[in-house]
C-alpha cells in the first residue's frame, strides 16, 4: 500500500463546532427559562384565586344506583336490628311465661296437697267425734235404761214434774237440729217445749220467751222440772231441764244432741219455775 494512501481512523469523528453551540445555546435557554419561572412563581401564587375547579361528578345513573346502593343497605340494617330486637323479646316473654306457668303449677300442687291433708284431718276428727259421740250415747241410754238410776231421778220428783223429768231423760242420745220439736231429734227450746208439754202446759217456742216465762229461782234452790237458760233473762241464747241430783238434761248442739250433764259442766245463767 502506498504510503500515501488515505488510512481511516478508528476515533469517533469530532462534532463540529456549530452542533456543540447549539446545544449549548438550547441548555442555556431551557435553564433560563426556569429560571424566569422560578422567580415569577412567588407572584403567581400571592395572586387571588379567581376560578374555582370542578371536581368530575357522577353520570345521573351511576349517582342513582349508589344511592338506592346505600338506602337498600341501611334499610337492610335496620330490619336485621328490628328482628333480633324482636327475637330477644320473645325469647324474654317465653321464659318469664315458663317461669310464670312452673310456679302457677307449684301454688296449685301445694294447694291441693294442702286441701287434702286439711280434708283427711277432718275426716279423722269426724270419725273421732262419731266414735266418741256413739260412745257417750251408749253409756247415757245404758244410765237412764238403769233401774236406780231412773228410780233416783223420780225419787226427787213428783206427779208433774216427775213427768217431766222423764220425758227429758228418755231424750237422751237423740240428734240435735235447728228448729226441731221431736220426736227423734230436738233444739234446747224444743226439748223444753215438748217435755212441758206433757203435763198439757203450752210454753213458748223459743228459749228468749222461755226465759221470761214462770217465777224466778235461785240456783241454789232448783228442783226437778225447773227451767234453766244461759244468757239474759228474756234474751237467753239456751235453755235445758233441771232433773235434779245437779244434773240437767238439753239438746246442747249438733255434735252433742240430747245429753244428761252435770251443772259444774256449764253453770247457767238463771231458772225459771213453771209448775
Amino acid at each position: 500500500m502506498s504510503h500515501t494512501a488515505h488510512i481511516p481512523s478508528h476515533r469517533k469523528p469530532r462534532r463540529s463546532a456549530s452542533k456543540v453551540s447549539l446545544r449549548a445555546g438550547v441548555a442555556g435557554g431551557v435553564l433560563s427559562t426556569i429560571a424566569l419561572a422560578g422567580a415569577a412563581a412567588p407572584a403567581i401564587a400571592a395572586q387571588p384565586v379567581n376560578e374555582t375547579i370542578e371536581m368530575p361528578t357522577l353520570s345521573g345513573d351511576l349517582a342513582t344506583t349508589a344511592a338506592a346502593t346505600v338506602q337498600a343497605t341501611k334499610a337492610v340494617a335496620a330490619d336485621l336490628q328490628l328482628q333480633a330486637a324482636q327475637d330477644a323479646a320473645a325469647s324474654t316473654a317465653a321464659k318469664d311465661a315458663k317461669k310464670a306457668k312452673d310456679d302457677a303449677e307449684q301454688k296449685a300442687a301445694e294447694a291441693k296437697a294442702k286441701a287434702e291433708a286439711e280434708a283427711q284431718a277432718k275426716e279423722k276428727a269426724a270419725a273421732a267425734e262419731r266414735a266418741s259421740r256413739s260412745a257417750e250415747r251408749t253409756t247415757l241410754k245404758a244410765a237412764s235404761a238403769s233401774t236406780g238410776a231412773t228410780s233416783f231421778k223420780a225419787s226427787n220428783a213428783t206427779g208433774s214434774a216427775a213427768a217431766i223429768v222423764n220425758f227429758a231423760l228418755a231424750q237422751v242420745g237423740k240428734a240435735y237440729v235447728s228448729g226441731a220439736t221431736g220426736s227423734s231429734a230436738y233444739d234446747c227450746s224444743g226439748l223444753v217445749q215438748a217435755a212441758y208439754r206433757q203435763i198439757g202446759v203450752d210454753l213458748p217456742r223459743v228459749s228468749q220467751d222461755q226465759s221470761a216465762t214462770g217465777t224466778d229461782v235461785s240456783l241454789s234452790n232448783l228442783q226437778p222440772g225447773d227451767v234453766l237458760y244461759w244468757g239474759g233473762k228474756g234474751s237467753a241464747y239456751h235453755v235445758a231441764i233441771y232433773v235434779g241430783g245437779g244434773n240437767f238434761v238439753g239438746a246442747q248442739n249438733p255434735s252433742s244432741g240430747v245429753v244428761e250433764r252435770s251443772l259444774d259442766y256449764d253453770a247457767p245463767s238463771g231458772a225459771v219455775r213453771i209448775l
